[in-house]
């Protein structure tokens, strides 16, 4: 069997996209509290959020929705990790901003740790990215719109998109 370059990079991109998830899913987590959510977009289904990122980027007069919209037709995949909200019950916190969690609870507020949750599952995505130099990059953009477009699943609250690239240069360098 002889494989050509671009079927070795897209395998390449879809096994670091899963050691991705799994790193992100094994990130040490508040309580040990698993609320995280993991999806890869590829294709069409990429390019549809893309294409609504575009439209975000004329209907809001947000320039790096439609400079990341470009950014995800040039890349293969894109990891999703996402989160729901629920406070974990910790006493004496109030980093959410309110008295205690039953308070945060009562008025739909975002607990601090699952936010915290999820950008330490970024992190360990991203670095599971570059240590099989896979170009990539975390975007607010990309999560945004898949959760306006009902993409993820009802209870996701919070997400981001991390698009994945193997080229001679990384589409995310000139932006």
């Amino acid at each position: 069997m002889i494989l050509d370059a671009q079927t070795t990079e897209l395998n390449a991109i879809m096994t670091v996209a899963d050691l991705m998830a799994a790193a992100a899913r094994t990130a040490p987590k508040g309580k040990g509290a698993d609320r995280l959510i993991s999806m890869i977009f590829t294709g069409e289904d990429k390019d549809l959020v893309a294409a609504r990122m575009a439209e975000i980027a004329i209907e809001e007069d947000i320039a790096f929705f439609q400079r990341d919209a470009e950014n995800i037709y040039q890349c293969t995949a894109v990891l999703v990790l996402g989160t729901s909200l629920a406070p974990l019950g910790i006493p004496h916190c109030g980093y959410c901003g309110y008295e205690d969690c039953q308070a945060c609870n009562q008025e739909d507020g975002r607990c601090s740790f699952n936010i915290i949750d999820l950008g330490i599952a970024l992190g360990s995505a991203v670095a599971t990215a570059a240590l099989h130099h896979i170009d990539n990059r975390i975007m607010f953009s990309f999560g945004r719109t898949a959760l306006e477009m009902g993409l993820l699943p009802a209870n996701a609250r919070l997400a981001y998109g991390i698009p994945l690239s193997v080229s001679s240069k990384s589409p995310f360098f000139d932006r």
